[in-house]
């Protein structure tokens, strides 16, 4: 198949390196969220990305649109696509989403639970704790996110899965959005006694402590928000 011309509109002027996939581009797109490195509202110019990813506007387009379609992205006529931007409202929804899907995900994970599963838990506790010794700010959010897709996956339904990734990258765009600090609203120990009453098997015990997890991140949000331009080359290039 032969290669686009330069002067065609699907193209740009590329930085150097290795062009990018779309999965990756997504990725790396998604993690910067996940890390509250790129802020609610933060416009994603397909020109932008593009010279940052060495790739063409085509694929940019197609990585946004499937952001958008994990409603981690909003595409607007005429104004381009941006981080989204949660309302109050659309914030509580996903809180209520969470306390009614994640007692389930417990329940199911626990009529399963082996020790392999076991030790995927505990190494992900490993890695918060290392996170947090470290004060690598940026690893215990993500690493915060992803216990709940973790439970998620380990509890074997795909489609529970899905679902909690869209609700935990949506929950990180709250917490960025309503300033709520990192240190009080996703707090180590809660994970551990989660996973303890995992491994007891206690169903109850463990969909209270999630219950009791979930009611502590969202009283913790703050109803302010704002924030200045990204650089996006220094938060996506490399």
């Amino acid at each position: 198949m032969p290669k686009k011309s330069s002067s065609t509109p699907e193209t740009t002027t590329a930085s150097p390196g290795r062009e990018q996939g779309v999965d990756a581009i997504a990725e790396k797109i998604s993690t910067a969220i996940l890390e509250h490195r790129l802020a609610p509202g933060t416009k994603l110019g397909e020109d932008r990305l593009a010279t940052i990813f060495n790739t063409n506007r085509a694929k940019i387009r197609e990585v946004l649109t499937r952001l958008a379609h994990e409603q981690i992205v909003e595409l607007v006529p005429q104004r381009g696509a941006h981080v989204a931007k949660p309302t109050i409202e659309q914030a509580r929804d996903v809180f209520e989403a969470r306390r009614l899907i994640e007692p389930g995900v417990l329940r199911r994970l626990i009529g399963t639970i082996d020790d392999f599963k076991m030790q995927r838990l505990r190494r992900h506790l490993e890695l918060e704790a290392d996170a947090r010794q470290r004060n690598d700010a940026r690893a215990v959010v993500r690493l915060s996110g992803e216990f709940h897709l973790l439970l998620a996956e380990l509890a074997g339904n795909s489609a529970l899965a899905r679902t909690m990734r869209e609700l935990s990258t949506l929950t990180c765009l709250i917490i960025s959005l309503y300033d709520a600090p990192t240190a009080t609203s996703c707090r180590a120990d809660e994970h551990e006694e989660i996973v303890e009453a995992i491994k007891r098997k206690d169903a109850r015990k463990a969909e209270a402590l999630m219950l009791h997890h979930l009611e502590h991140i969202e009283e913790s949000l703050k109803l302010d928000a704002g924030s200045d331009e990204a650089d996006l080359e220094s938060i996506l290039g490399e």
